[in-house]
């Protein structure tokens, strides 16, 4: 069996790779991809989340993400004591993840001039900044998905893979109704973590990594995940 902790990396990783790596095909110059639009990014990501959760489930329970931790914690499904180095193994996974959708596009990278773009596959940033209602609209996304992945039960006949199905679809859902804001991050490491490597790589004509704005998508997930945990406490 795999060991919890690695699995988290793995499963983060592999959510990383192929979701920002959709978002590279689909922004960067001269890709194969270029300007296939948001609705390739929405189903991109759905993808991503169903591949690092089937790969991972059955060794840590495949979290993949530090509001999903902290509200499954909430709600009593999860121990605590394991909370922090979870949140850990994730934010690890996310920085391998999109270090590695860098070296998959470097060159295209090179080819674009836009420092905004570039920064939009490490990340997110709001078309329109109103930070109040960006922390909202994360909050409400990350409510929708920690709410619903609480609710989402296994068939007593497993499906295996398929498991990963239903959190796949709530990702898409989200994504196609309330990612236009923001960018639906969603997920505190999926944003902190590849921000911090945008930070760091030797990108040409990267710009800024966009810190001022970095609090948004780590507070608001994490608000909305406490708020469905709280919720479906009472309604059980």
């Amino acid at each position: 069996m795999m060991n919890p902790l690695i699995a988290e990396i793995c499963g983060t990783a592999l959510l990383l790779l192929l979701g920002d790596g959709v978002v590279a095909n689909v922004l960067l110059n001269k890709t194969n991809g270029y300007q296939s639009g948001y609705i390739v990014i929405t189903l991109g990501w759905s993808m991503a989340v169903f591949v690092g959760v089937y790969t991972t489930a059955a060794y840590s329970g495949a979290h993949l993400n530090p509001a999903v931790t902290i509200g499954l914690a909430i709600a009593g499904k999860f121990a605590w004591a394991r909370v922090i180095p979870y949140i850990c193994a994730q934010m690890l996974g996310a920085a391998i993840g999109s270090f590695l959708v860098w070296v998959c596009y470097r060159r295209h990278f090179d080819a674009t001039q836009d420092a905004g773009v570039k920064l939009l596959v490490f990340c997110t940033m709001p078309n329109i900044r109103n930070y109040v209602q960006n922390l909202i609209t994360e909050c409400l996304g990350t409510f929708v998905l920690v709410f619903g992945i609480l609710c989402i039960t296994a068939p007593k006949s497993s499906l295996g893979a398929l498991d990963a199905l239903p959190v796949a679809l709530l990702i898409l859902g989200v994504g196609l109704s309330l990612g236009g804001p923001t960018g639906y991050a969603i997920n505190p490491a999926r944003d902190l973590a590849p921000r911090i490597m945008h930070a760091i790589l030797p990108i040409p004509g990267k710009g800024p990594s966009g810190w001022g704005y970095a609090w948004v998508p780590v507070l608001g997930p994490l608000a909305g995940a406490v708020l469905a945990a709280l919720l479906h406490g009472l309604l059980q």
